[in-house]
Order: C-alpha cells, then structure tokens, then sequence
C-alpha cells in the first residue's frame, strides 16, 4: 500500500474540472467566491473556477505574465508577475505594485509567493520570465543573482535570504515556520544530469534581530521533471508538482509515494470548503482531488 493512500479519501483519483489554458501555474484557493484562480503564463491571463457553477472564466487577461499567487490574511491575493518584473497585490479587483527593486535593480521575474505569520512576504525570483519565450519579456538580470526574498512587512523592503540556490521556484514553510522548503529547479531545459531537481530544506532562524536562512540541505530530488511548485500539509508533508503527478514527502524526506496525474503538474494548493481539497494546476487546467489533510496555513488564512 502506497503511504498516500491515507492522504486521499476514498481511493480517489484526480478529476479534470478546467481546461483551456496553454501553460498552468499559481493556483489559489479564494474561499470568499469558492473559486480556484490561477495563471495561464503564456496566454497571459488569469483564469478561474467556480466550484458552485462549475463556471470556468477568465478574471483578467494582459496581466504581463503572473505565476504564483497566495492569500493573505486580510483576503487580499498577492501575486507574482514575470513582465513587471515585481511581486503585486490584487484587492478588490485594484492591481498596485508591491515591491519591484533591490540593490539599485529590478528582480529577475519573481516566480512564486508566500505569506508567513508576521505579515512578511516571502519570494523566489528565478530567471524564466526575461529567459524563456512565452513566459515574459526579454531582459537582463540586473542584480546578477537568483535569490530568495522577504519582503518585511514594516518597511516594505525586500532583501534576500538565500542566494546559494541556481534556480529558486516553488517555497513554502513548515507548519510552525521554523523551516523554509524552496525548490531548486536548475535542470529545467537542460541536458540529463545537469543541473539540480531538488527540495532544499533551511532552518529559519534570528539572529541579532534579524530573519536569518542557515543550514540548507536537500530534502529530496524529484526523479520525474522538476518539483516546480510545492505544498506542505498540517503535519508537515511536502507535495511536490512533477512531470508525472504529484509526490508527497516526510519533513523528513521519506518518499510516501505518487498520486498520478495525466498532463505535467506545474503546481498546487489546498482549499475547498473544508480546506480538504487539492487542486492541481498540470499544462492546460485544474485537476481536483478530495484528501484527509488541510495547508499547514489552513487554520490562518484559509488555505
């Protein structure tokens, strides 16, 4: 018996609910409207569904290339876009800029989002979006890294909190905060064996009252694709996107096994009514799947 069979309820298998999009990333669950959002990077749009309709539509389109996207405790959804160069917040159907600048330059193309307890707001900024045809604009990298960012809620000042991962994409933290998983995603659009495919697992820590990232050490390496966006649950488990479904891991790095999945994952989230739901953005829609657990941020912000 596979140790994800407990985690799905009733032996379910992932059910296609939306479709239509080109390239899926950055799903969020909006408890407000019962509606699943996410990007479609290379229509450049943002798509939702309703879960009481069964409606698929599209929120907005021109939207210069958003990916990630989270919930913040006051409803409002922040986002990252790989055109603007720069992490945004969505309230009330206003768009305004977050934070666009470090060091005299702009990120790279912010790619995925958290938000932690205190309010700050956490970010990777690969390279993709200024790199790769059809996910943003052609640009250069103006601080000359790939880092890991926190934004600090007081401020609104970003600065980087780890700077010794290739390629930064998905993050999240464990259910106390204690530990930040980010994914390495360097292998991407490489030839086999270069680069890494990899859950990097850090300590967080303050030092001299300062947020600090010491001890990075990998968690896992996906053997299918890249984990490109990940999840953990209310006791810790990472899911991890892939190229052939969904894997779920210990803190610990002990593979529980697969949940399969018919296109190529690009992300996930939890949600639902209950919050006992995954949605799983693969290539050209949303794949729904009832499980027995909730987002390690369930009881905060509603997934």
């Amino acid at each position: 018996m596979s140790g994800v069979d407990e985690l799905v309820r009733g032996g379910a298998a992932p059910v296609k609910i939306a479709d239509g999009a080109t390239w899926s990333e950055g799903p969020c669950w909006i408890p407000e409207t019962s509606t699943v959002r996410w990007s479609d990077i290379h229509g450049d749009r943002i798509l939702q569904h309703d879960l009481r309709t069964g409606a698929t539509s599209v929120h907005r389109d021109g939207v210069e290339f958003t990916n990630g996207r989270t919930r913040r405790g006051d409803g409002a959804i922040v986002q990252c876009s790989h055109g603007r160069r720069r992490v945004e917040v969505e309230r009330d159907g206003v768009v305004e800029s977050l934070v666009e600048r470090w060091s005299g330059g702009r990120f790279n193309s912010p790619n995925d989002v958290v938000v932690a307890s205190d309010g700050a707001v956490w970010f990777t900024d690969p390279h993709y979006g200024i790199t790769v045809a059809g996910e943003g604009h052609p640009g250069e990298m103006e601080y000359g890294g790939c880092h890991v960012f926190r934004v600090d809620p007081g401020t609104g000042e970003a600065e980087p909190m780890i700077t010794d991962i290739a390629e930064p994409n998905g993050l999240a933290f464990s259910p106390d905060e204690s530990v930040l998983h980010v994914s390495d995603t360097s292998a991407v659009r490489r030839p086999a064996g270069v680069g890494e495919r990899r859950v990097v697992s850090y300590d967080v820590v303050r030092e001299e009252g300062r947020i600090r990232c010491r001890g990075g050490r990998t968690l896992f390496e996906i053997p299918a694709g890249i984990p490109d966006g990940i999840r953990v649950d209310e006791a810790g488990r990472v899911w991890s996107s892939a190229a052939d479904g969904v894997h779920v891991y210990t803190d610990a790095g002990e593979h529980l096994g697969r949940i399969p999945v018919p296109e190529v994952v690009g992300n996930l989230c939890f949600g639902g009514a209950e919050g006992r739901e995954l949605f799983i953005a693969a290539t050209t829609g949303i794949y729904r799947l009832p499980v027995t657990v909730r987002d390690a941020t369930w009881s905060r912000i509603g997934g």
